[in-house]
């Protein structure tokens, strides 16, 4: 089985709620290690701990605690929230404005999704990727239009070396989310490690587009452009 791969898209990413986004009671996240410098999927982590309560009311965190009423409005805080981000004008923003995004990412609106990717969650912590991945199979043929289902499954398939198919549920998940930035993240990077340099490459550059301060994409792309560019000598 693969060693995790990290994911160091934000800073802060370990407090990030992933599970039973946009909700009261406490939750469980899918968090990362920080050794590799290549963003990528991440596993479960630890619970969030809250920010000052004391912000001003137009901070985009705020957003993460109301339920949204129907997927046209989860898909409209949605679009607010990615404009946020592409053009936040610190990473402390980026950052902010990115937790968010991921707490509307994790709300799929049902109540038998919830409890699979809750069971996902603890048989990840439990290093049982086989459980999880059953799990998660599960949430792909409940809810085929929940983007964070193909991208939480790309990672476990990843771990079990299935990379083909993780690439395909990354497809996937960017076919229902253009945006998410995560399983954009985790494309470039495979495709990165399988030599597809233009593909990486591409993929990099739409991430920076959509999180401007995604760590580790501007590293990459420029390793990536010396590699392309010393191959054409």
């Amino acid at each position: 089985m693969r060693k995790p791969l990290a994911h160091p898209l934000m800073k802060a990413a370990a407090s990030a709620c992933l599970l039973a986004a946009i909700v009261v009671s406490p939750a469980t996240t899918f968090g990362q290690t920080t050794e590799d410098p290549l963003p990528s999927p991440t596993l479960p982590f630890e619970p969030e701990t809250e920010g000052d309560e004391s912000e001003a009311s137009s901070d985009p965190t705020q957003l993460r605690e109301k339920l949204p009423d129907s997927a046209i409005e989860r898909a409209k805080m949605l679009d607010n929230l990615y404009a946020l981000l592409a053009t936040a004008e610190s990473p402390e923003a980026a950052e902010k404005t990115s937790k968010a995004i991921m707490r509307l990412w994790a709300y799929s609106g049902s109540d038998t999704v919830t409890v699979l990717m809750a069971r996902a969650v603890k048989a990840m912590q439990q290093k049982n990727t086989k459980l999880a991945l059953r799990m998660l199979d599960a949430i792909v043929e409940q809810a085929p239009d929940y983007a964070e289902g193909w991208s939480q499954r790309a990672h476990v398939l990843y771990l079990e070396g299935e990379t083909h198919r993780a690439l395909g549920d990354l497809r996937r998940a960017l076919a229902l989310d253009p945006n998410h930035f995560r399983a954009l993240s985790a494309l470039a990077h495979i495709l990165r490690e399988f030599g597809a340099k233009e593909g990486a490459l591409a993929a990099y550059r739409k991430l920076l587009e959509i999180h401007p301060y995604a760590e580790g994409a501007q590293k990459a792309i420029e390793e990536l452009e010396r590699e392309i560019h010393g191959q054409g000598i």
